[in-house]
This record gives C-alpha cells, structure tokens and sequence, in this order.
C-alpha cells in the first residue's frame, strides 16, 4: 500500500507511504486521499493529519516518472483536475485538518500542505513551491490556497522565486503554524484542540468554508488547473522534466 490511514483518540491520520521515491503523489496515493475525504465527512473526527513516511521528504510532488509520460494539454489536465478535486475537497472538509511536514515538501507536495488549515514543519524541513523550475505553475489549486493562506505580496514571492525555504522562513512569511522541535509539540498541539468541543471546531470550519464558497474558490482553483494544463503541454515544461528525470538518475 502506498499510504496509511490510521484512527486513534478521535484524531484520523493519513501517512503516504511511498519513502523510497520521496512520497510522490500517484494514482494509488489519490485513491487514499479520496478514501480519506469520505471516511473523514462521514466518521468527523476531531482533527485529521496528513504527514508520510520517514525523515527525509513530505512529498515531492507528482510521481514525475509516470506522469511525464503526458505530454499534451489534453493528457495532463484529467491526472490535473483529479488532484485538484481532491485537495479542494481536503480543503473543505468539515473538520479541521494539519500537515505534519516531516521532510522536505516541494512543488505539489507544498500544494498539499497549503490546502490543510494548519502547517506543523520539523526544524530540518525546506519546503517551495518549484514548479517555475519545470516551466508550469502550481496545478492543484496550491497556488490559489496560498494567496489565501498568506500576505499577498509574500504568497507572491514565494511563487515566484520557486526555491526551498527554511523551516525558520516558513515561519517568519506565515506559511508555518509552528516548528516542531521535539515530538512532544506534536502533542501540545493536539492537546489544544481536546480543550474545546470537536462541534465548536466544525462550526468555525463552516464559517470559513462559507466565505471560500462565497468568494468562488472552486472556480478561481479550476482556473489555475486549465492555465497549468496548457503550460504541461509547453516544450520548456517537457525540456525541464527530462533534465530533471536525467539529473535524478546520477
């Protein structure tokens, strides 16, 4: 299994477990996140976490040597829109959601993270929105969450300059909730949410959804899918793809 969905003390946790190719995304994660939407609308947990397995990387991304085998705009935007369904959905969940950022987080795997409510990164993290280097831009609605999440002209910059960020400037632009030094953060953080009702919790999750739906985020996120889509298809995006599959091989 490429992920893991586990339960405990009302807090519902999904690990994507694919360490050996730095948890990319691919269809068999995307089914676990879809498992994850339902079984999250339907059981209401107090608070969901999304994290991976090991130290070393929270996701890189989509699983670029499978998806590198779509080439046109036509291919990309089907495997595009799935993911962005999926995020919006996580991001519209009814109750509260935290990325556990355990590793290094870049292109998509920085658009997951952004779509959660809360962004928990241990201090060895470094995360970016890199999708510039391969000439596209974000494609799961990340970039959209971002300019919600953050100042403007800082979600901006972070867009921009497409490079990693220390665990210590995430925190400073606002993109970190908190460092995780020691895993006893982790708990003090869970520990918050059990001082007030799991109904209280939900009730301010619906305000905020309210004004996400009222400002037609769904429709701004399937318009940065359709832009993405179309820069896929681009000879730089195919070019920075092979230079990059090529690099990876040494």
């Amino acid at each position: 299994m490429a992920y893991k969905i586990e339960t405990a003390e009302g807090i519902m946790t999904f690990t994507i477990d694919r360490p050996e190719i730095r948890n990319a995304i691919n269809a068999e994660v995307m089914e676990g996140l879809e498992e994850l939407i339902e079984r999250a609308s339907t059981e209401l947990p107090r608070l969901v976490i999304i994290t991976a397995a090991g130290e070393k990387a929270f996701c890189s991304g989509g699983d670029l040597s499978v998806f590198h085998a779509l080439e046109t705009e036509e291919q990309a935007y089907p495997m595009l829109k799935r993911m962005g369904d999926v995020l919006y959905k996580i991001k519209t969940l009814p109750v509260p959601v935290a990325a556990l950022v355990n590793g290094t987080a870049v292109g998509g795997g920085c658009e997951i993270a952004t779509a959660c409510d809360y962004r928990l990164v241990r201090g060895h993290v470094k995360a970016g929105f890199i999708q510039g280097t391969l000439a596209i831009t974000s494609g799961w609605g990340g970039g959209t969450y971002l300019f919600e999440a953050l100042q403007h002209d800082r979600a901006l910059k972070m867009l921009s300059e497409a490079r990693l960020y220390t665990a210590e400037e995430l925190l400073e632009n606002g993109w970190a909730t908190a460092i995780i030094r020691e895993d006893g953060d982790i708990e003090d953080f869970i520990a918050s949410f059990r001082n007030v009702l799991p109904e209280v919790h939900r009730a301010y999750k619906e305000m905020a959804v309210r004004n996400w739906r009222a400002s037609n985020l769904k429709e701004r996120v399937e318009a940065e899918i359709r832009r993405c889509a179309q820069l896929w298809a681009s000879t730089a995006h195919h070019e920075a793809v092979a230079r990059f599959l090529e690099k990876s091989k040494k």
